[in-house]
């Protein structure tokens, strides 16, 4: 052991795991220092722990030094260290030892002898608890609004899968969203008490105790409820001037109920919000000058405050939400708020779902509505959601430690993005490194689940294995924010107890079963505002005596709130997503952006040659789609991308992450049945791939919709594997659809899919027994293809 640890030493692998000591260290105010790990709270020191497991991953020696359970080797035995870290039985203070071997700078020997103690510690943790499923027990998987290929994006597609989306982490009634997120505003407090006290004694009253806020419309018309928001939060703002608060960025309410905002795929309108208003950059007219990107608070108002129970409030400002995050690529939550009558709640959307805070009537508890507004209007970017670790410069950049040294790269270009709330939310930019070579690079960005190893590990144990046809490692992290690592549960919902709210989904399900495969099922849109059920508020009102700001500030309850207990029991696993970072040197282009069809084989054949390479390495793709098979610059390559999916073939276990996420359009029929999943799978999906881009690619760049196989997208996985099958078992019915369907641009690609139809499905049936020689079958097919038809120039 001692000559693998000599020929493979630490160096500066362990440098970023200082760095971020040292930064909780500043926080704190407290010495850096290893003797301080004992003043560090539990969730920093479980942050600071996985962080160095993680770093350990990517040290050569673990991949070299033996296992200590019978696995392959220590690597294997660290993969599956983050699970027991982060359960309850596992003691914090067991990693101290090894944190403060690796602070205080000890020699390697050390470090090494520490981490095999806190290994063997973590497998005696383990022993007696249900084992992580074996590699047969199918990771689940799970679709949603980012899966889609070729949608129109209209509401009756999208709203199933939506609430299917976030409605496993759907919490409401959760008592401390308040304090989370608006409790570390600096002089919110103050200045909620001084523009209440100026509300009341205004020389017309805005507010009144035991009548509310003066001008609030009884019958709660849109129009009317649109005009006393627009008009109070600019009373709020000019109050708060008077007492000498400016917020330090412009932002203002903007209402345009009928008015479809630009920037999203099908039409959206969005009821009231707050958006950017810097330099006066947007108009005072009606909207027209805005877009979702400058969209900081959405808005949902209903006329009824009965509707703050119903499921189509919420989900209304989730489509809200998802066009929010789709336009701009560096938010990691949205806050926002619905007004039902005059009861109003706040809601957080984030990468695992959403939460609702409990509800309050502005009418009543106008102290709050004004912290609210006021909250909003003076929330920082980091506040608003918007990640801390992208830099503003003349253009974007973030900073990473590579090789012991600083880098800094600039974010040129948004490349890739997925539409959706919950999941991976995959963000890919091109850049380049400042002061660097000028080698174009590629920055990902996504939410893996923690379970889920590293996709940066396996493309840089790819990229030195010599692997070819696949995009080149250059860096990878997981992602700190202030000091921790970049998580949903600890960092984004600062955490926020799991125990607190109830999911109203889950006790739609336990009281009628059947809406489990039918989630929409009695979900009607409910209507908007113009339609009043309550009766309409005394215009007569009594005025009663002005109170003092003591007053005020006395009844003013304390910021911490009762927890309410949940109605039923939730037994869900506790799941979480980690922001995770991914820079490769290959820029490439999408097979849909070839100059012609001979160009889309180029692209795949450039990718079965990569899945092969790959699976020499022993690693399994397991995601082959139109978007992970990329065109090399020069037109004469395809490589592959996307490693989130990605599995060692040889690994003992699985990962033990509650779902993974696919494009269903393209899973094989075999993967959607549910077998497991192998490299012959990821064959036909390379089949599928080329078919659906022959039906949909009109020329170099362009692309049409066609409903028939948009359906596809919203299918069970069972009855799309029967309709994909359906397809394939006769030649001659193959035949007809690829004739009746593929544009007349990818036409001439009709003989080559047909001769993969018949080594992809010999006599129109599916594999069911692994063949390497498929391999070298389908990239002859190709080949030829490619070579012997002038038609596809």
């Amino acid at each position: 052991m001692s000559e693998i640890i000599k020929a493979k030493p630490i160096g500066n692998g362990l440098n970023a795991v200082r760095d971020s000591f040292g930064l909780v260290c500043r926080d704190l105010g407290v010495p850096e220092r290893s003797e301080s790990l004992s003043r560090i709270d539990s969730v920093t020191l479980q942050n600071l722990a996985l962080n160095l497991v993680s770093a350990l991953q990517t040290l050569p020696a673990s991949r070299l030094l033996h296992s200590t359970s019978g696995g392959k080797n220590l690597f294997g035995d660290l993969l599956r260290f983050p699970t027991i870290i982060g359960s309850d039985e596992f003691d914090l203070k067991r990693s101290i030892p090894l944190l403060r071997t690796v602070l205080d700078n000890n020699v390697d020997e050390l470090v090494w002898k520490e981490v095999y103690n806190i290994v063997a510690q973590s497998a005696l943790t383990a022993r007696g608890e249900p084992s992580t499923p074996p590699l047969s027990e199918q990771t689940p998987w799970t679709f949603n609004t980012g899966s889609f290929a070729h949608t129109s994006d209209i509401r009756e597609n999208i709203d199933p899968m939506l609430k299917d989306e976030v409605g496993d982490d759907l919490k409401v009634d959760h008592p401390d969203v308040f304090d989370a997120f608006f409790g570390q505003i600096p002089g919110l407090h103050e200045m909620t008490v001084a523009v209440l006290q100026s509300c009341i004694e205004a020389e017309l009253p805005l507010f009144q105790e035991d009548v509310g806020w003066i001008e609030w419309p009884g019958r709660c018309e849109e129009t009317a409820v649109l005009h006393f928001l627009r008009r109070h939060v600019d009373q709020f703002l000019r109050f708060a001037d008077i007492h000498g608060f400016r917020p330090s960025k412009g932002h203002r309410c903007i209402a345009t109920p009928n008015t479809p905002i630009p920037g999203s795929v099908s039409k959206r309108k969005l009821d009231v919000g707050l958006a950017y208003n810097s330099s006066n950059e947007l108009d005072k007219g009606n909207g027209q000058s805005y877009n979702w990107s400058h969209i900081l608070i959405p808005g949902e108002l209903k006329s009824n405050s009965r509707e703050d129970n119903q499921s189509s409030t919420w989900l209304d400002l989730v489509r809200y939400a998802r066009e929010i995050f789709s336009a701009q690529d560096t938010r990691r939550f949205v806050l926002g708020f619905t007004l039902c009558g005059s009861i109003m709640r706040l809601w957080e959307f984030d990468r695992l779902g959403v939460i609702g805070s409990m509800p309050f009537d502005i009418n009543k508890d106008a102290r709050m509505f004004i912290s609210v507004v006021l909250g909003y209007l003076w929330m920082s970017e980091e506040e608003l959601g918007f990640d801390p670790t992208v830099g503003e410069d003349d253009g974007r950049y973030i900073c990473i430690r590579r090789n012991g040294q600083m880098e800094r790269i600039w974010l040129e270009a948004l490349v890739k993005r997925q539409r959706s709330v919950a999941g991976r939310a995959t963000r890919c930019w091109s850049g380049s490194l400042i002061g660097g070579s000028g080698n174009r690079l590629v920055v990902k960005d996504s939410w893996e689940h923690e379970e889920r190893p590293e996709e940066g590990l396996l493309l840089k144990e790819a990229t030195e294995a010599g692997v070819k046809n696949v995009a080149r490692y250059y860096y990878h992290e997981t992602v700190f924010t202030n000091g921790k690592v970049d998580d949903v549960r600890t960092n984004v919902r600062k955490g926020l107890s799991d125990a607190a709210g109830w999911n109203p989904l889950l006790l739609q399900r336990a009281a009628y079963p059947e809406t489990v495969t039918s989630p929409m099922a009695g979900t009607v849109s409910a209507s908007k505002r113009g339609r009043s059920s309550r009766s309409s508020r005394s215009s007569s009102r009594t005025i009663v005596r002005k109170r003092s700001s003591s007053d005020i500030q006395a009844s003013m309850p304390p910021p911490k709130r009762s927890r309410s207990t949940s109605p039923i029991k939730q037994d869900i696993k506790r799941r979480n997503r980690v922001h995770r970072r991914l820079i490769v040197y290959d820029f490439g282009k999408s097979i849909y952006e070839a100059s012609s069809p001979r160009g889309v084989l180029t692209g795949l054949l450039g990718g079965i040659k990569g899945h092969e390479s790959l699976l020499d390495a022993k690693i399994l793709h397991r995601d082959i789609s139109i978007g992970n098979v990329m065109l090399n610059m020069t037109k004469d390559d395809g490589f592959l991308i996307d490693f989130d999916l990605a599995i060692k073939i040889d690994r003992d276990n699985a990962s033990g992450a509650p779902s993974k996420t696919g494009t269903k359009v393209f899973m094989a029929i075999g993967a959607l049945y549910g077998d497991n999943h192998n490299y012959m799978h990821d064959l036909e999906s390379f089949f599928w791939v080329l078919f659906w881009a022959c039906i949909h690619c009109t020329g170099p760049g362009g692309q049409r919709r066609v409903s028939k196989f948009q359906a596809w997208n919203f299918e069970s996985t069972e009855n799309l594997a029967k309709i994909k099958k359906g397809s394939v078992d006769e030649e001659d019915k193959f035949a007809k659809e690829v004739d009746e369907n593929f544009t007349a641009y990818c036409a001439p690609l009709i003989p080559c899919i047909k001769e993969l139809r018949k080594v992809v499905f010999p006599e129109g049936k599916r594999w069911l027994r692994e063949d390497r020689g498929l391999y070298s079958r389908i990239k002859s097919i190709f080949q030829q293809a490619s070579s012997g038809q002038d038609a596809l120039e």
